[in-house]
């Protein structure tokens, strides 16, 4: 496979990622740590980090509105529940692990 195939298919799974966590709101960021080591905010910090190896002007707030869909504080009034005391224990035992 050539390199722009293999970077347009990377692209297409990550937008797919994208979509799919827009359809899965249900779903915290504290959950997807405990379960997978990452969150959006991880993907919002991975999509910045790749735009500044690139040369391309973005912020934060800018690279968290493209993985959240909506101003991160929008997400965050409509969407995030507060962590359950379970869901906090397990993250901090997950973080016992790094």
């Amino acid at each position: 496979m050539d390199k722009q195939t293999q970077t347009e298919l990377e692209a297409a799974a990550f937008r797919t990622l994208l979509a799919h966590l827009d359809k899965r709101k249900d779903v915290q960021n504290i959950d997807l740590m405990n379960l997978a080591g990452f969150c959006r905010n991880c993907l919002s910090k991975w999509y910045l980090a790749a735009a500044e190896e690139q040369g391309v002007e973005l912020n934060y707030d800018q690279a968290r509105e493209r993985v959240y869909g909506m101003p991160y504080d929008e997400w965050k009034a409509k969407y995030q529940q507060e962590a359950t005391p379970e869901q906090q224990a397990a993250f901090a035992r997950s973080q016992k692990h790094d």
